[in-house]
C-alpha cells in the first residue's frame, strides 16, 4: 500500500515584540485563531488607528484566508496566531516571544511557519522563530503614507510628541540639554563662561553613568520599597534587637579580652612564655559580656517562641541557663590562668556545682512543658531532647 501523504501543518505567525497589544488594548497573548485575531486586531486599531501591528495582525488573517481557499483537497492544515514580546525590549522582549511561540507550538504543532511583521523587527525575531520551527515565507507591512508635504508634516508631529511626551525619550531629548543650558546660563551670569567645557563634561558623564549603570531605576525602586514597607510581626521585631544587642555585647567583650591580652603581650619581653597568662586576661575581660551578649540574642529568641506557642522555647530557657553558668566557670578558669597560685577549689564548686543547677533546669522545663503543653504547638522540627518514650 502507497505511503501515507504527510499532511502539512502551516501556521501563520504575527509578532508583536513591543507589546502594543498588550500595552494599548489590553489583550493578552498568544492570541491563537482566526476570530480572535480578528477581534484583537480590532480592539487594537481602535484604540490606535495609525498601529503597524493591528495592519500587520489583518495581512496575517488574510494570508490565512487565502491559504484556507487554495488549499482544498491538499493535505494541508492551517492556523493563525499572534505572539508578543515585551515593552521593554532586549533581551527581555525575547524570552516572552520564545515562551509565547513555545505555546502555540505546543497547541498547534506547525510544520512550517509564514511570518507576518511590520517590518521593522523581523530581522530580530526571525532567528528565534527558525530556531524551532522553519519559516518558509516572511511578509512584511508598511504603513502607507502621502508623499505630500501635510502628510509627512503630520508624521513628524507625531514622532515630536512621543519624544515631548514620552518620559522614556523625554528625559534625554528634553531633560539633558534642559540642564546644560542651565549650567551654561548660570556660568554666564558668573562669567565663569571658562568652565563651560569641564560642566559640560561633568554633567554628560553623570547623566551616562547613572543611565548606564541603572541608578535611578535601583533609586526608584528603593523609594517604592520604603513606601511599601511593612514591619514585621512584633515577635520578629523583639528578635531582631536582642540580636542586634547581643552581637554588639560579644563585639565590645571581644574588644575588652583583646585589648588586657595585648596589654599583657606588649610588657613581657617573650610573650610566647606567658601564652596561659594572655588567654587568660583575654577570658576574664571578655567572658562576662560576651555571656550576657549569648543570652540577650537567645532570650530574645524566647519571647518569640513563647508568643508563637512554639516548643523551642524550653530547649532555649536551658541554654540560657548552661552559658549564663559557663560564664562563671570560665570566669573562674581565666584567675588561675592569670595567678596560678589561686587555690582551684571555687573552679571545682563551679563545675561541679553546674551540674544539678542545668540538670534540675531541665527537668524543670519538661515539667513545664508537660503542664503547658496544650497551650504550644508542634513544630517542623520535632524536639527531640524533650520527647517521652
Amino acid at each position: 500500500m502507497p505511503a501515507a501523504a504527510k499532511v502539512e501543518r502551516i501556521l501563520v505567525l504575527c509578532v508583536d515584540r513591543d507589546d502594543d497589544l498588550g500595552m494599548k488594548a489590553g489583550i493578552n497573548t498568544p492570541v491563537l485563531g482566526r476570530k480572535e485575531n480578528v477581534n484583537a486586531a480590532a480592539s487594537l486599531a481602535l484604540r490606535d488607528p495609525e498601529e503597524a501591528d493591528a495592519n500587520a495582525m489583518f495581512e496575517a488573517v488574510r494570508i490565512y484566508d487565502n491559504l484556507k481557499k487554495s488549499a482544498k483537497g491538499q493535505q494541508e492544515e492551517h492556523e493563525v496566531a499572534t505572539i508578543a514580546g515585551s515593552d521593554l525590549e532586549g533581551v527581555e522582549a525575547d524570552r516572552q516571544l520564545v515562551a509565547e511561540l513555545t505555546e502555540v507550538l505546543s497547541a498547534f504543532k506547525a510544520t512550517d511557519v509564514i511570518l507576518v511583521t511590520d517590518g521593522y523587527t523581523d530581522e530580530m525575531v526571525l532567528p528565534l522563530i527558525e530556531s524551532r520551527v522553519p519559516v518558509t515565507s516572511v511578509r512584511r507591512i508598511v504603513i502607507k503614507h502621502s508623499k505630500s508635504i501635510e502628510e509627512t508634516a503630520a508624521v513628524f508631529t507625531r514622532y515630536m510628541k512621543v519624544l515631548v511626551e514620552n518620559p522614556r525619550y523625554s528625559r534625554m531629548v528634553l531633560g539633558l540639554p534642559g540642564v546644560l543650558l542651565v549650567v551654561l546660563g548660570i556660568l554666564w551670569y558668573a562669567n565663569q563662561l571658562t568652565y563651560a567645557v569641564q560642566a559640560l563634561v561633568v554633567i554628560v558623564g553623570a547623566f551616562l553613568v547613572v543611565r548606564g549603570f541603572r541608578l535611578d531605576k535601583t533609586a526608584r525602586n528603593f523609594y517604592e520599597w520604603i513606601r511599601e514597607y511593612s514591619p514585621p510581626p512584633f515577635t520578629v521585631q523583639i528578635a531582631g534587637f536582642s540580636a542586634i544587642a547581643g552581637i554588639l555585647l560579644i563585639l565590645v567583650g571581644g574588644y575588652l579580652g583583646g585589648t588586657a591580652a595585648a596589654n599583657v603581650a606588649n610588657t613581657v619581653a617573650d610573650p610566647f612564655s606567658q601564652v596561659p597568662s594572655i588567654i587568660g586576661e583575654f577570658l576574664y575581660g571578655s567572658t562576662y559580656l560576651i555571656a550576657i551578649g549569648i543570652c540577650v540574642i537567645l532570650s530574645g529568641r524566647a519571647v518569640r517562641w513563647f508568643f508563637d506557642r512554639d516548643l523551642r522555647l524550653w530547649r532555649t530557657i536551658v541554654i540560657v541557663v548552661g552559658v549564663a553558668w559557663s560564664a562563671v566557670i570560665f570566669l573562674e578558669a581565666s584567675k588561675i590562668l592569670i595567678d596560678p597560685s589561686l587555690y582551684y577549689d571555687i573552679l571545682v564548686i563551679a563545675i561541679v556545682g553546674g551540674i544539678p543547677v542545668i540538670v534540675s533546669t531541665f527537668l524543670t522545663a519538661l515539667l513545664l512543658r508537660r503542664k503547658y503543653s496544650s497551650y504550644f504547638k508542634k513544630t517542623e522540627k520535632s524536639m527531640t531532647d524533650f520527647e517521652e518514650n
